[in-house]
């Protein structure tokens, strides 16, 4: 990492700042005095329609291009040495004009035009061959029509071949990768190309990546005139040398990575062949999911790319050395390798057995394969396809098969008293509603708005969860009372007492009662949700919540209307969510989720966000790194790991896709009157082995459009280590509203600015 001078933010109130620069260093930021006289935010003024803005830069990505491409024809000329002069005619339109540029040829940011012939016994792609790279050897013919010629050694109009050609042109302002305004691609099949028919589904990686889907902003997967993911394998060709061994030796030898990376040191002969494979669609997909990025799900839910192929994948003759590489690292560091990704080969596979074996000359399917009449677990046993904690071996979702209600609630004498009943699916074997270890929580909204003014995550001074409760059996609380637990039936009292006044002043009218559904094979040790985790048995289920009028004393199902899509939305990447990052009774529910995300705690594994779910979710997304305090940056292994996480982007290229997660119209200014002031986090500090710019950073007290429109601007200062920039915006985020450093002498407390803010309001 790199050293520079120490960069302290001490911000209040900034009446004056005087920013001294010392060898292109920033020294201390000198302040005037606290902010005490808090007024509303006023960015909507200024950025009324930003979330609007930021959506239609992905929207002028995905639309309808402005450009159509036809492939006229392909002729080759046999030069009689084994060779061909093959030349391809195309028309562009631009608006359904022909496009000629100014210097009669095609002006465009991107232009490759290639071609790969087809086995169709062996369903094999190979000798590729690029006919224009960047537009080279473009000859414009007039009306917007042009050809490009080369040599190659095959005639592919004759042959079992394809032609693809790709353009784009007019980048958009992404902070990703370069994306484009208008693109289009088109190809063209000759011979048996059309028996082709990939194992993956495009719709796969639409869930993540956006649809239309383009690798890189501007290749697409399915193109007009080809097969799907034919496209793909014009350079992902099926004999095609891999060149990202990097990858495998990322998962398999960290530390060997860290000196590549740090050193940029060339890999060794012997690495060379180690880790040498083949660039084809299934190991780029494979080891770049598996092994370079933080993919968000088990590898061994195969379905995600494969539904309703797994039967293709899973066979017997697919199971060979090269498959299981594509996602498993071969030997594996000593510790393990990481959370999420697949273990290593050696750790999984029983060495008596394999370990003398050359695995890369080995097929698995010898011994593994109903064939081979030896009982061993074939491909399709080891690998169901489905993700254990999600779907049942059948495939079918936990979330739909058990099913969690919450029946009826009342409220008398500060008591709420809540019923919930289960229900399973009779054919889901194995499994009875006395399995499950419900939790259950109560959050307090504040002020009629969407934020709750007491979580029930919380804990009092005697340690005691505020309004959660494990109904376990075990756990104990003393603001809940079980009446009944039984057979897939629950009643439970919840005393709210300690917030009686709260109620009678109005500041609390509504309740949200929640219910976390623990299944598992297998319950002992569970620590009910202290620590986040919970048995490896535990299955993916939904957590219902509903919204509890205490003042009408009835059900308001219709108070929240959620801004953030969970089926269509998180799940399109996560699957269900939760899995990968709490415990996956969670699911389903975002409102769920923002009884312990609270805008009035600040980002505990998050510096300089709040806890709430807009801003811990936002600086996720922007790739922000958990714990900075905790890494220690001599270790190259440690920095490394640091300096990959913030390097990755938003699966769909740029986070400014905001409908890939908000409802339609949700994602804009917050409304102040409906969303409380927030705690934001300090900077972790002093950082071990690195003196970053940023350095000492206080908690500080915020308004709703700072705290969640800010938070992807702060990680991208933060991971920038841009300090200028980032005292910059704390500064314009303060004028534009408030400020205030959190326990500072004679700065007022989160409770008296939420209670002033909210005056505004009433």
């Amino acid at each position: 990492m790199k050293n520079s001078k120490k960069f302290k933010l001490s911000l209040l109130s900034i009446v004056a700042i005087t920013l001294l620069s010392l060898n292109g260093a920033f020294a201390q930021v000198q302040l005037a005095h606290f902010q005490t006289d808090v007024q509303p935010e006023d960015c909507v003024i200024c950025h009324e329609q930003a979330g609007v803005k930021h959506q239609e830069v992905y929207d002028s990505y995905t639309d309808q291009s402005a450009f159509k491409v036809t492939i006229d024809s392909v002729a080759s000329v046999d030069n009689g040495v084994g060779t061909y002069d093959v030349t391809m005619m195309f028309t562009i339109k631009k608006n359904g004009q022909p496009y000629i540029d100014v210097n009669g040829l095609p002006s465009l940011d991107q232009m490759r035009v290639y071609t790969v012939t087809y086995d169709s016994t062996t369903e094999m792609f190979d000798n590729d061959h690029r006919l224009s790279n960047g537009g080279s050897g473009v000859i414009a013919l007039g009306g917007g029509q042009y050809s490009v010629t080369s040599t190659m050694d095959y005639a592919p109009e004759l042959s079992n071949a394809e032609v693809y050609l790709y353009i784009a042109q007019g980048k958009l302002d992404t902070e990703g990768m370069t994306l484009y305004d208008n693109v289009y691609n088109a190809g063209k099949k000759f011979g048996d190309v059309d028996t082709y028919e990939s194992a993956a589904n495009v719709s796969g990686c639409e869930k993540c990546h956006g649809t239309p889907y383009y690798k890189h902003g501007y290749r697409a997967a399915k193109v007009s005139g080809l097969p799907d993911f034919a496209a793909c394998k014009t350079c992902h060709y099926d004999t095609k040398t891999g060149g990202h061994e990097d990858w495998q030796i990322l998962v398999d030898n960290p530390a060997r990575y860290a000196e590549i990376y740090y050193n940029n040191e060339d890999l060794t002969p012997a690495e060379e062949t180690k880790y040498a494979y083949t660039a084809n669609v299934m190991n780029d997909v494979h080891m770049s999911h598996a092994m370079e990025f933080p993919y968000p799900q088990s590898m061994s839910n195969c379905v995600t790319c494969h539904e309703g192929k797994l039967d293709v994948i899973l066979a017997d003759d697919n199971f060979k050395f090269k498959t299981c590489k594509s996602c498993h690292p071969v030997d594996g560091p000593e510790e393990g390798t990481e959370a999420n990704r697949a273990p290593a080969l050696k750790s999984v596979m029983p060495q008596w057995i394999h370990g003398s074996m050359t695995l890369d000359a080995v097929d698995c399917e010898i011994c593994h394969s109903e064939a081979s009449h030896t009982g061993l677990p074939r491909f399709s046993d080891i690998h169901s396809g489905y993700d254990k904690h999600i779907y049942t071996t059948e495939g079918s979702r936990y979330s739909d098969e058990v099913v969690v209600t919450i029946d009826s609630a009342s409220f008398d004498n500060n008591n709420l008293t809540i019923q919930f009943s289960a229900s399973i699916d009779p054919n889901l074997n194995g499994f009875d509603v006395n399995d499950i270890k419900p939790t259950v929580l109560v959050g307090l909204y504040g002020y009629d708005t969407k934020d709750f003014i007491v979580s029930p995550h919380s804990r009092d001074e005697d340690k005691n969860r505020l309004l959660e409760f494990a109904v376990d059996g075990v756990t104990t609380n003393p603001r809940f009372t079980v009446i009944k637990a039984e057979n897939g039936s629950w009643e439970v009292i919840a005393d709210l007492s300690m917030w009686a006044d709260m109620i009678t002043d109005g500041t609390v009218k509504r309740a949200e009662i929640a219910i976390l559904p623990l299944l598992a094979d297998i319950v002992g040790e569970i620590d009910s949700h202290e620590n986040g985790e919970t048995d490896d048995t535990a299955y993916a289920l939904n957590a219902p919540s509903r919204t509890f009028d205490l003042i009408a004393n009835a059900f308001d199902d219709g108070f929240y209307s959620a801004i953030v899509k969970v089926t269509d939305g998180c799940n399109t990447c996560h699957d269900a969510l939760a899995t990968t990052f709490h415990s996956p009774d969670r699911g389903g529910n975002i409102v769920v989720c923002r009884l312990c995300h609270v805008t009035t705690s600040g980002g505990s594994h998050l510096e300089m966000q709040s806890r709430s779910i807009d801003s811990y979710v936002h600086a996720i997304h922007s790739f922000q790194a958990f714990d900075i305090g905790d890494v220690n940056f001599t270790d190259p292994v440690e920095a490394l790991r640091y300096d990959l996480h913030i390097e990755h982007v938003y699966p769909n290229f740029t986070i400014k896709n905001c409908e890939s997660c908000h409802n339609k119209g949700t994602y804009n200014v917050p409304d102040q009157s409906k969303s409380l002031p927030g705690l934001l986090s300090g900077s972790d500090y002093p950082l071990m082995g690195w003196d970053r710019n940023i350095g000492e950073v206080p908690a500080y007290i915020t308004g709703p459009a700072a705290r969640a429109c800010g938070s992807c601007h702060r990680a991208d200062m933060i991971k920038e280590d841009n300090a200028g920039e980032l005292i910059s915006f704390f500064s314009h985020t303060q004028r534009g509203g408030y400020l205030i450093e959190n326990g500072a002498d004679e700065a007022p407390t989160l409770d008296e600015v939420i209670e002033d803010i909210m005056k505004y309001f009433k």
